[in-house]
Formats: C-alpha cells, sequence, structure tokens
C-alpha cells in the first residue's frame, strides 16, 4: 500500500518536474529582454529538476540511488545561482541590460 501512494506520489512529481522544465524552456525562447530569459532559465529549472529528482527518488527507492540522486540534487542548488550571477552579470557589463528595465542600480558606479 505504502509503495503504491509512493509510486503516485513520484509519478505526480515527474509530471511537474517536467511541466516546470518545459515552461523554463519556453520562458528562455520566449522572454525578451536577457534578465528575463536568465529568470525563465534559473528558477523554474531548478525546481523542476528538484521534482523530477524526487519523482525517481520515489520510484526507485535504494540507498545507492537516493545517495546519487541527493548529490546531483546538492550539485544543481550549488551551480545554478553562481551561474545565474555570473551570466546576468556578463550581460551587464557588455550592455546588453536595459538600464530602464532595472529597479535599482547597485553596478552603476563601478
Amino acid at each position: 500500500m505504502v509503495g503504491t501512494v509512493a509510486d503516485w506520489v513520484g509519478a505526480g512529481c515527474l509530471v511537474a518536474g517536467a511541466l516546470l522544465s518545459l515552461a523554463a524552456g519556453i520562458g528562455v525562447l520566449r522572454f525578451p529582454a536577457t534578465l528575463d530569459r536568465m529568470h525563465a532559465a534559473t528558477k523554474p529549472q531548478v525546481l523542476g529538476v528538484l521534482l523530477l529528482l524526487l519523482g525517481v527518488a520515489l520510484r526507485l527507492r535504494a540507498p545507492a540511488d537516493l545517495g546519487m540522486l541527493a548529490l546531483v540534487g546538492i550539485f544543481q542548488l550549488a551551480t545554478a545561482p553562481v551561474a545565474a550571477q555570473m551570466i546576468g552579470r556578463a550581460a551587464y557589463r557588455t550592455g546588453r541590460v536595459d538600464p530602464d528595465l532595472l529597479d535599482a542600480d547597485e553596478l552603476a558606479d563601478r
């Protein structure tokens, strides 16, 4: 009984993660500005990957698999914010960011 419930919850997580990853991909293609694309490439994509990993973990339930999935999730959480920061900074420095879209510009004096 518990295995069946875990399988259904895992399937729901897989579907939700796939939809969030799809939304992130569509957002990268459709959003007009660099900062909007950067947001779409990091926020829903990371949550989608974590939901996919949770769904796979609920379906597999083997200790070796759970350890590997946890490492993948930790690596994703560690690298996505850094990548977004570097993309945003590079876009700002190359002049690809519209200053009118910024609420506050902390880098203007540098």
